[in-house]
């Protein structure tokens, strides 16, 4: 999912993007619907066939909370939200997933089946989050960090990881970017951010306090300010001017951060696909400098067979020379 923070629309039934956008925006409900949308999320199967009183009895709540839980994404009412629960059902199927896999890896499970699960919920995090995307939300990040004099990323724990790559890309293609996870240094060059500048932050939960801190400082100098993360509705949605937001299931054994490596790098190799395209003649240039410069440290490869084949082609010239004699 992607917007403008502050002006998020709301879901549309049948559009395949119920679950997610339900995931997202769960953390932030009030407790009683936050109770409802559980429940849905726990057996979407089940919830897709009940009826509003089943619900509201399952959730420990009543229809009519049921029904402000459907007004508060957006929904006419609860008809609608069966809808959109059927359709993520069915677009699940089309696709081969089973919606809800994955929820657990068990201990006793074959490593063949591990794998299975695992391939199907990175899959379907990244199908969802692909498709909950707006494109022009993207472009309107693109064009930013193509004018920027200089960018900011700002992330702890697994998320300074996978942002020290997408730094290094920017670098090798010409745009200055510096990735920040200790949040005294970050907080200080926050600081001398300027407006056409942009920050971006990665945070999976949304609520990590230091990444909020910095890209809050980044905002106030006058920076474009960008959020990655999961939950729409979080400390560093509200502080982001521009939200791009993962579809992420936690899985047994692997946290939500986790989980979300696959989709945060293809939200982050689309911003950079979309520089690199922009700015193709000086990205050009500048990848095959950065190419040439590290070219004398590959260390040379000769396959086995070839190894082998000049190992037999030295034995049988030394055999010719020692009966020539």
């Amino acid at each position: 999912m992607a917007v403008t923070a502050g002006s998020e629309p709301p879901v549309e039934a049948g559009t395949g993007q119920l679950l997610s956008h339900l995931r997202s925006v769960l953390p932030g409900l009030a407790g009683a619907l936050r109770q409802v949308g559980t429940v849905i999320l726990e057996d979407p199967a089940w919830a897709s066939r009940a009826t509003i009183v089943e619900l509201g009895e399952r959730s420990g709540t009543s229809p009519a909370t049921v029904t402000r839980f459907c007004r508060s994404l957006g929904l006419a009412g609860y008809t609608e939200l069966r809808v959109g629960i059927a359709t993520d059902i069915g677009r699940a199927d089309q696709a081969g997933w089973e919606v809800g896999i994955g929820a657990d890896v068990l201990p006793t499970d074959p490593l063949d089946r591990v794998l299975r699960t695992l391939l199907a919920v990175d899959l379907q995090a990244m199908h969802e989050t692909a498709t909950g995307l707006d494109l022009r939300t993207v472009e309107t990040v693109i064009e930013a960090l193509v004018a920027a004099r200089r960018v900011d990323m700002y992330g702890v724990g697994g998320s300074a990881a996978v942002l020290e790559d997408m730094q290094m890309r920017m670098h090798r293609i010409g745009l200055a970017s510096w990735t920040w996870s200790d949040v005294h240094n970050g907080l200080m060059s926050a600081a001398l951010l300027r407006p056409g500048d942009v920050a971006i932050a990665l945070s999976h939960s949304g609520r990590s306090a230091e990444t909020v801190d910095m890209l809050t400082q980044a905002r106030a100098s006058g920076a474009a300010t960008v959020a990655i993360t999961n939950f729409s509705t979080s400390p560093i949605a509200d502080v982001a001017e521009h939200l791009l937001c993962t579809s992420v299931r936690e899985t047994s054994y692997r946290s939500g951060e986790m989980s979300a490596r696959h989709s945060q790098f293809l939200v982050l190799d689309l911003l950079y696909l979309g520089v690199a395209q922009r700015t193709h003649e000086r990205a050009t240039e500048t990848w095959t400098r950065a190419a040439d410069a590290v070219a004398p440290h590959r260390t040379p490869y000769e396959s086995r067979a070839r190894r082998g084949a000049a190992v037999n082609n030295d034995e049988a010239a030394d055999a010719s020379r020692g009966g020539a004699r």
